[in-house]
């Protein structure tokens, strides 16, 4: 038997792996398995290299809790290791400047990344762990079988033993700080979570399963039952697999094997697959979204060769595509860094941009190939695809092939399209193209109605985001100009040369301006008199398009101008000085029925904008109902 000390630069090493590399020590089990997978790989390559004599079987990694005894066992029939391996990769820790890691990394501990990088993934065991042994016998023909032991000092022992099967079994003897990891449901949840994909079958415990009866069977045949494997993994996910060997059922199926708990299927799927300049596969789903952008991220995971890594692909995923879900695979990306890493390091920028151009090449396509499906998607993925546009130059490019612009009336068009179709009837006299667009069909009716007896096309952009994706749309295309639907009367949306003569004088107007001002609250509301259609209604409200939209662009983040989600909304009232109603106003004797006109005139006016509420809206119907008497 030989006694040592375990080569390390720090002494307190363990101390370290205890306490600083990880705040959650159960990714133990995910190092031992990544190992113990490396392993069984290994002697999987060697067999096709033919440097191995026989046949080495169906190797699989089987995990082993024995609650009485604190024990768990990790097993597995790689190539094993002969005691001059296990003083190799064992006892010299490839470790180098422990203590400036750990001052490096002591505010960023979850970012610091795989043990197995530093090569410490065997030492995790501590983590969890009073004492550990190793029964290792190496693949190689007249090797002696060894067990080593350590207690979490520098010390260890080594010594030649019986076992006879190839392969390493790990026994952990749990400390009393880890007993949850002897809980079988505990274990089956981190399996779950970093091992369901190993490239190696994973058997923890067994399973009883049902016989088919055979063909004529007697209607009171009873089927055989019989006690199998547990396997818990699944080797060959179907990122693992050319595109060309899946079809959509097979995506639909892998996705509910991500995500067993979403009922709903994915509206597509983009099947990630490249090995030059880097390495990298993966398979990304559309999910149905609700209207509102969706807050939650961290739906993508991240692989590293099938071990799961994380949820949180920021930095690594373009922002806008964390709304997707499914799975990325690359051995390329530094995991063991922080974000302000991730988003310097030049593999990772070529992997996000790789990311960004292969889901907008699919997007191109699904429009291409199949439009009138795509147009029934829209509402569910145009929050990401307006994101994309305002957030990446690329996707805002490529954009132009598939993004649609919906109308009031549920037809879709591409920016050229629509630009073409209300070219000639909405180029306003300075030979602008004024897009018209409402944000909400039913609160605008009234708007969006003056705006068709017109003939004019109404846009519905009604995602969170539209006052950011129509500024830099204004700022990119050519004399185009958006305004939305309820931002003035519709004369001056899309003013043309001509003007309508008013039937009220100027003189006229002067008198009736103060008039309504004196009913009007002049902090929120500007009187402005114009001459309209004698049909358009009296009163209208409307709120400058400016002035809206960057409070809405502030509300959402950005619009360029500090405490404007904080400035009162303020409305222009705009009086149709061709109304015969207006004329009425004017020309009523008494103030007292003067100012009910005006008081009923502008509360219906604020009730087509959904403004009259509370105890305005109570006064108005009294009023109403005693009008109507």
């Amino acid at each position: 038997m030989a006694t040592g000390n375990i080569n390390v630069t720090a002494e307190n090493i363990f101390p370290i792996i205890k306490k600083f590399l990880y705040s959650d020590h159960e990714i133990f089990l995910r190092e031992l398995i990544s190992n113990a997978t490396d392993a069984t790989l290994k002697l999987k390559h060697l067999s096709t290299l033919g440097e191995i004599k026989g046949d080495i079987g169906t190797p699989m990694l089987e995990i082993k809790v024995d609650k009485d005894k604190k024990e768990i066992r990790i097993i597995d029939q790689g190539i094993g290791m002969t005691g001059e391996e296990v003083e190799k990769y064992i006892n010299q820790v490839a470790f180098s400047g422990a203590e400036e890691f750990v001052e490096k990394y002591k505010d960023k501990v979850e970012d610091s990344g795989i043990i197995g990088h530093f090569g410490l993934g065997f030492y995790s065991s501590f983590m969890v762990a009073e004492r550990v042994e190793i029964f290792s016998k190496s693949f190689q023909e007249g090797s002696k079988a060894v067990r080593w032991e350590c207690d979490g000092s520098p010390q260890y022992t080594l010594e030649e033993t019986d076992r006879t099967e190839r392969g390493t079994e790990i026994v952990l003897h749990v400390d009393d700080e880890s007993l949850e990891f002897l809980e079988e449901s505990r274990i089956n949840e981190l399996l779950n979570k970093y091992n369901k994909f190993m490239p190696i079958p994973i058997k923890f415990g067994t399973k009883e399963e049902t016989l088919p009866l055979p063909e004529g069977a007697a209607e009171d045949a009873v089927a055989e039952k019989i006690t199998v494997d547990n396997i818990v993994n699944n080797p060959n996910p179907a990122w693992t697999k050319s595109p060309t060997e899946l079809k959509d059922e097979d995506y639909k199926s892998f996705y509910r094997e991500l995500y067993p708990m979403q009922f709903e299927e994915p509206l597509f799927n983009i099947h990630l697959n490249v090995d030059y300049p880097f390495n990298l596969t993966g398979i990304l789903y559309f999910p149905k979204l609700s209207k509102s952008v969706d807050p939650s991220k961290d739906k993508i995971q991240l692989y590293q060769n099938q071990v799961f890594v994380t949820d949180n692909v920021e930095g690594i995923v373009p922002d806008f595509l964390q709304m997707l879900r499914g799975v990325i695979d690359s051995p390329d990306i530094p995991l063991n860094v922080s974000r302000s890493y991730l988003q310097a390091d030049g593999a990772v920028k070529k992997i996000s941009s790789y990311i960004t151009r292969k889901v907008a090449d699919k997007l191109i396509s699904l429009f291409k190939n199949d439009r009138e499906g795509f147009e029934a998607k829209w509402d569910d993925i145009k929050v990401i695809i307006e994101y994309g546009m305002l957030s990446e130059e690329k996707f805002f490019e490529k954009s132009d092939k598939f993004a649609l612009f919906p109308t009031v009336d549920n037809k879709y068009y591409t920016f050229a399209e629509l630009e073409e179709k209300i070219k000639p009837a909405q180029t306003d006299k300075d030979d602008k193209t004024i897009i018209l667009y409402a944000s909400d069909a039913k609160a605008q009716h009234s708007y969006i109605d003056a705006a068709k007896e017109k003939g004019y096309e109404v846009l519905l952009l009604d995602s969170p985001i539209v006052s950011h994706l129509i500024q830099k749309l204004e700022g990119t295309k050519e004399n185009v100009q958006f305004v939305r639907v309820d931002s003035d009367h519709i004369d001056n949306l899309i003013k043309k040369d001509e003007e309508k003569i008013s039937k009220l004088s100027d003189e006229e107007k002067e008198t009736l301006k103060p008039i309504i001002e004196e009913v009007i609250p002049k902090e929120t509301y500007t009187v402005q008199l114009e001459a309209m259609d004698s049909n358009a209604n009296p009163f209208m409200i409307t709120q400058p398009e400016f002035m809206r939209r960057m409070k809405e662009m502030q509300a959402t983040g950005g619009g360029g101008m500090m405490g404007m989600g904080n400035f009162p909304d303020m409305y222009n009232l705009v009086v149709n000085t061709n109304n015969e109603l207006v004329g009425e106003i004017l020309n009523t004797k008494t103030k007292k029925k003067q100012e009910r006109l005006i008081q009923q005139a502008f509360d219906l006016a604020k009730l087509s904008q959904g403004l009259l509420q509370g105890e305005e809206l109570t006064e108005f119907i009294k009023r109403s109902y005693q009008m109507v008497k």
